[in-house]
This record gives structure tokens, sequence and C-alpha cells, in this order.
């Protein structure tokens, strides 16, 4: 072979490169002809239209759901307040004295209607309420009076045994 046949084979061979070079890339160019127009459309129902009564319920029940969980959230909140509140050692101390103070009294009531020496009527005020006590023939009549209106109950002393 000659240099001449050499150089033609070259320059045919480069020739068909060029050739499927140029005819993908006018192939690759002219794709976007075959595109079809753009046209804007709005994703949010609120301005398309289409399923707005669903969007429009999807956000008011998150918003009422926030709602309840913000109250139930406040009112934990103030619950354990409330409760520190009760539970310092001052309110401790003031419940516990309080509970010994009418333990006393109940005492003191009970030893005036059944101790050694039973008195047959007597009157205790506590706090705005009137314990008035008496016993007649073996029954001890308890008259309690408070705000609400008066409660009497009635006991035979005769039952009471052990």
């Amino acid at each position: 072979m000659t240099k001449e046949k050499i150089d033609e084979a070259r320059l045919l061979r480069y020739r068909i490169t060029a050739g499927f070079m140029l005819f993908f890339l006018l192939a690759i160019l002219t794709n976007p002809l075959w595109s079809d127009e753009m046209v804007h459309q709005f994703k949010s129902p609120s301005f398309s239209g289409v399923g707005t009564s669903a969007h429009y319920l999807t956000i008011e029940n998150q918003q009422y759901t926030r709602k309840i969980s913000l109250k139930a959230e406040i009112k934990a909140l103030q619950d354990e307040i409330e409760r520190d509140k009760e539970n310092t050692t001052l309110a401790r101390f003031i419940r516990n004295l309080e509970s010994r103070i009418y333990a006393q009294l109940s005492r003191q009531l009970v030893e005036n209607l059944f101790g050694e020496n039973p008195s047959t009527e007597g009157t205790l005020t506590l706090e705005g309420n009137t314990i008035k006590y008496e016993v007649v023939n073996g029954i001890i009549t308890l008259t309690i009076t408070n705000s609400d209106g008066t409660t009497t109950i009635s006991l035979p002393i005769g039952n009471f045994t052990f």
C-alpha cells in the first residue's frame, strides 16, 4: 500500500466518523422540537380550586387538634403547679396538724359520750358548723348544722357491745 492510499483510507474514516457525529449532534439538538408547551398549574388547592374543600378540612382539623393539645398542656401544667403547692413541707405540716387536731376533737367527743362520766348533752362549733349531741333514753342524737342545712343522726347506745 502506498502512502496515498493510506491517507485516503484515513480521510474516509474521518469523514464517516464526522458524519456519524454530525448525525447524532443533529438528533440531540432537534429533540426539543418534539416537546409540548409548558402550562403553569398551581399545586395548592387554595389557588387551583381542585380538592379545595378537603384542603380546608385538613387545615381546620390541624388547627383544632393543635388547640386541644395546647389546652391539655396548659391544664397539665396547672395541675402540676397545684400538686407542687400541695406537696410543700409547710402544706404537709398543716395537713398533719389538722388531722391530729380533728383526732383530738373526735376523742374528746367520744369521751364525753361514752367515758366514765358521760354528759347528756353538748355542743361543738367547728369552722362554721355546729355539732349538737344529746342522750335521751339510751339513744344518742347528733344534730349537725352547716350552711347546706341540718343533718340528724340517731344511734342507740345499747347496741355497741363487743
